[in-house]
């Protein structure tokens, strides 16, 4: 059984292919702060659980979250806390609906028009494009599908055999070196060759390994350019 909200849904719509080695080019896009405007995942909270529930599972949270600031706890658990107060209980059939309604919403008004418009211009482009991300599968893969990606690599959250949710995260959160180890797994999963070409995008140190990983890696902010050929980009 698998135990994973949005589990087996991350291809982004794309039906299963069998793997082959190709060069095609790859673009991997961080999406909190860069394809979005901010962060997702508290807005997701409060669409679900509204704002007051928010803010009380927030104040009882704030001390773990003051440590998390100081070095003296770990951000992923920390994050998971959160969830386990919001999310533990929740089914996951109405948790999905609402899920997709929240995804398509980010699209619709949250993303950032320049940054929009470069995920276009790799699709345009033929080239494959991934977002990879700390924040929920549970709404990102409704995010990628509105996007036309080929995959979203992102948090998992897990869900018991009652079919609710824990409020666990189902694996490693997504973002550090997480994100790094996705990213090449899925370019491997999908047969590209090491010499196919990546561009990689970020905003923060969560995405600083997976920027690492790339021939074209670029700092999205707002003294950032976007180079006009890989020749120009940097690592």
């Amino acid at each position: 059984m698998d135990t994973r909200a949005g589990a087996g849904a991350s291809p982004a719509g794309r039906p299963g292919r069998p793997a082959r080695q190709h060069s095609q080019p790859v673009a991997a896009f961080d999406f909190d702060g860069t394809l979005s405007r901010r962060d997702s995942l508290l807005p997701f909270l409060v669409f679900v659980r509204g704002p007051a529930t928010t803010a009380r599972a927030l104040v009882a949270e704030s001390p773990r979250f003051a440590r998390v600031i100081l070095g003296r706890a770990s951000r992923d658990e920390a994050k998971e806390a959160l969830l386990v107060r919001l999310l533990s209980g929740a089914g996951l059939q109405p948790l999905s609906e609402s899920g997709r309604a929240f995804g398509e919403r980010l699209v619709t008004r949250g993303l950032r028009p320049g940054m929009r418009r470069r995920l276009d211009w790799h699709r345009q482009a033929g080239h494959m494009v991934v977002i990879v991300s700390a924040s929920p599968a549970l709404y990102l893969e409704a995010a990628g599908r509105r996007l036309g990606v080929d995959a979203v690599l992102a948090t998992e959250l897990e869900v018991g055999n009652d079919g609710r949710l824990t409020g666990r995260l189902a694996g490693p959160n997504c973002r550090g070196a997480e994100k790094a180890k996705r990213l090449r797994a899925w370019l491997a999963g999908s047969g590209h060759e090491p010499s196919a070409q990546l561009w990689a995008y970020g905003d923060s140190r969560g995405d600083a390994e997976m920027l690492a990983l790339a021939d074209v890696a670029i700092w999205v902010g707002w003294r950032r350019r976007f180079p006009r050929h890989p020749a120009q980009g940097g690592h």
